[in-house]
């Protein structure tokens, strides 16, 4: 995307693999939630998303350790312009789907015809600045775009290729458990709706050599086992049933692993760290909700989640601060003041920026810790009284006797704990937050419709963000089912910040759009900054191995292989 790709013509393998890793055995891992379809590319239905990478392939991969840059897979060949205008690729001949049935051109314009119509919201969305799509040969085939964005040569080259002659149009929108046919490297072999999914190997998969899949998918059969609740799925873990677990909850990970399997060497446990911005972990207002249209209430609300005390309390003082959408990397405004070009691009919007913010003065609120702090409730109180709010015999009460009472949706027992302590926290203002436990194909389908007053959500970024920020936070994707503009945000100044970032050129001038983008979603003051871990927490039977080197996302799945006679 900026810059010059890592590695050069002909390079054998990615730096974050272990291209000498040995073939063979299973792999099992543990999901909290079910599944009610194996099509992960459509809106309806709740599908596993290792589908997506593991059976159906792009014409290119992205590099695991680099910002964004893609390289060949079903594409051996790729052409655009200086301008990026368009974006032509040639198909490797040798690429086939599992069915032994060649990859064509006609399958990729099938696919972006199919998925621009049918696929989830972001496909319509990136697919439909494609102005025209043209096969040029047997093998080729060309996209031209209607507009200046420079992302979307990279976009085009990640798309889904479907088969075309295994896809039924007319029934491709409804859930099914029968996986798409695809030409990646597994195959579905085995279904237990709900229950499980097992994966297996392809002996003759076509790529298992190119330089973007050496060291990878290294195990015969990946199993997924769906769990009702957390609980259930460590439980398995630390019996065996599963080889490896990514940890979320800090107290579980500071005292839960104190187990034989773990003391004896059998279990470890590793803190590995990234090199991406910070997940944005989060309580989003729904802010189509007459609960949390104004600023100023949502801001109170901010105001009374105590961190310092859940920090400690719930969490063994693990956790830093959310603040930024872009934690931890050059790309966040958080502590920085704007420069020149940011001032440039946001004087357009003089009030979709908070003086603090702009000055990089501004940080979440910081309690005294105690659970009580006095400083924070007024501020609070003061919030709600100017948006029309007061405090009436312990009630916080609209001047027509409406009680101020939103309900938070929750579909796991971590998300109902916090949700609990918060609960107790707003109390102290009068506030009446109703907590409502689902399950995950309920959860799921309220989060899609937005079927909520305040919902958790975890919004993960790269270093190169683009595209995929009009689906999170653009003005379009507010009122679109299925999008990750959860809490509703239609602002121009975000909308104008993302067409800056897309256009940017030269990575300085990227940073600053990205930085200016920050700036915007901070002020908008749409949900109640919660936390992050310094990095992943992994805790692994040592039967399963990984490359020592890290890609900058973290561990990746598809890297790890286990010990032949394990």
């Amino acid at each position: 995307m900026h810059g010059e790709p890592a590695y050069p013509d002909g390079f054998a393998h990615y730096a974050s693999v272990n291209p000498d890793a040995p073939k063979g055995g299973r792999l099992t891992q543990g999901a909290v939630g079910s599944f009610d379809s194996l099509n992960p590319f459509i809106v309806r239905g709740t599908a596993p998303p290792f589908i997506r990478w593991n059976i159906v392939e792009s014409l290119m991969a992205r590099s695991p350790d680099e910002a964004f840059t893609c390289y060949g897979l079903l594409a051996r060949n790729v052409e655009t312009d200086e301008a990026r205008s368009y974006v032509a690729f040639e198909i490797d001949p040798r690429a086939r789907f599992s069915d032994g049935a060649p990859v064509t051109a006609e399958d990729v314009l099938f696919s972006f015809n199919l998925l621009r119509v049918k696929g989830r919201p972001n496909h319509r969305t990136f697919y439909g600045k494609v102005a025209k799509a043209e096969i040029t040969g047997p093998r080729a085939i060309r996209f031209t775009f209607g507009a200046v964005d420079r992302e979307l040569p990279l976009i085009m080259a990640l798309m889904p290729v479907l088969a075309r002659h295994a896809v039924d149009e007319a029934s491709f929108d409804q859930t099914s458990f029968t996986a798409p046919l695809g030409s990646g490297p597994y195959t579905v072999t085995q279904v237990r709706p709900g229950e499980s999914v097992i994966l297996t190997r392809r002996d003759d998969y076509w790529g298992r050599d190119l330089p973007v899949n050496r060291g990878n998918y290294n195990v015969d059969t990946l199993r997924y086992d769906f769990y009702r609740d957390v609980n259930s799925q460590f439980e398995a873990f630390k019996r065996g049933l599963s080889d490896i677990r990514f940890e979320t909850d800090p107290g579980r990970w500071k005292t839960g692993y104190d187990i034989p399997a773990v003391r004896d060497g059998r279990i470890v446990q590793e803190e590995i760290e990234t090199g991406m911005p910070k997940p944005y972990s989060a309580l989003i207002f729904n802010i189509r909700r007459p609960f949390f249209a104004d600023a100023r209430v949502r801001e109170a609300m901010v105001e009374l989640f105590d961190f310092e005390w859940a920090n400690a309390n719930l969490y063994f003082g693990v956790y830093r601060r959310n603040g930024s959408f872009y934690d931890g990397s050059e790309l966040s405004a958080r502590g920085r003041p704007a420069d020149a070009r940011e001032r440039e691009l946001l004087s357009h919007y003089p009030d979709a920026v908070l003086p603090a913010v702009m000055d990089g003065t501004w940080q979440p609120p910081t309690s005294d810790g105690s659970g009580r702090d006095r400083a924070r409730l007024k501020r609070a109180l003061e919030l709600f009284a100017s948006a029309g709010w007061e405090l009436k015999g312990g009630k916080l009460t609209a001047t027509d006797g409406r009680a101020f009472a939103p309900e938070l949706l929750v579909g796991t027992k971590d998300q109902e704990r916090l949700a609990l302590a918060y609960q107790n926290m707003l109390k102290r203002a009068g506030v009446t937050l109703n907590i409502r436990l689902v399950d995950n194909v309920q959860f799921e389908a309220r989060k899609q419709t937005y079927d909520y007053d305040m919902v958790p959500y975890i919004w993960d970024q790269s270093l190169s963000p683009g595209n995929e920020q009009a689906f999170y936070f653009g003005s379009a994707a507010a009122d679109v089912p299925g999008t990750r503009n959860f809490m509703g945000l239609k602002s121009p100044a975000a909308d104008a910040m993302i067409a800056a970032l897309l256009a940017a050129r030269a990575r300085p001038d990227f940073v600053s759009a990205v930085r200016a983008l920050d700036r915007v979603l901070i002020s908008a003051r749409f949900s109640v900054p919660l936390f992050y871990t310094p990095g992943q927490w992994v805790a692994r039977w040592t039967a399963i191995q990984r490359p020592e080197r890290v890609a900058l996302a973290g561990t990746l799945a598809e890297s790890w292989w286990r010990e032949p006679g394990r």
